[in-house]
Order: C-alpha cells, then structure tokens, then sequence
C-alpha cells in the first residue's frame, strides 16, 4: 500500500511538506498532516522531488466550484465500415465512423 491508496494506480507523488530538519547527509524529516500519522517522517533525498511552484500560488481543491450551467451536446455517430484483424490469440475490431453534429 503507498499512502492509503493500493494498486498500480496509486498517486506517485503524495504532496508538497514542509522540512524540518536534515537527518544526517542524505536524509530530511518531514512535517506530515495528521492523516498520514502511519508513515515514518524522515525520507532519504532520493525520494524526494523539489517544488518548482511557489506555495502562494496553489489553490485548494474545496474554493474550486463547478457551475451548474454547463452542459454537453450529444453527437450522434452512425458506423460506416468495419474490419476485424485476428492475432494470434484476439480478435481486434477497426470501426469507420462518421460523426454528425
């Protein structure tokens, strides 16, 4: 498990901390939120990644609103030709479509 999330999809960088302190030549100690108390807070400097953005500049995910005016056409798709291509051991399927809007 890497940071509460499992799987292959899990997020690879988990966020931008504060450092505390420098723990000998290769390692810093981190300052963690509360909800990643589970995780030990000194990393080394390989797996560490610098912050380019300034700390101002980033918005949080709770002021960003969708508004409910937003909307979408639907296209309508009509299927022109079709070709199948057998590998080994899969059948693919190459689709023509003719998009109307």
């Amino acid at each position: 498990m890497r940071f509460g999330k499992k799987g292959k999809l899990s997020t690879r960088y988990v966020g931008l901390y504060r450092i505390l302190k420098r723990i000998g030549k290769v390692a810093y100690e981190l300052a963690l939120p509360a909800d990643l108390a589970a995780v030990h807070p000194v990393f080394p400097i390989s797996l560490l990644k610098k912050c380019v953005g300034e700390p101002a500049s980033i918005v949080s995910l709770e002021s960003v609103a969708v508004k409910d005016s937003l909307y979408y056409e639907d296209v309508f798709v009509g299927i022109l030709d079709r070709q199948f291509r057998i590998l080994r051991y899969k059948e693919i399927a190459s689709f023509k479509v003719l998009c109307t809007s």
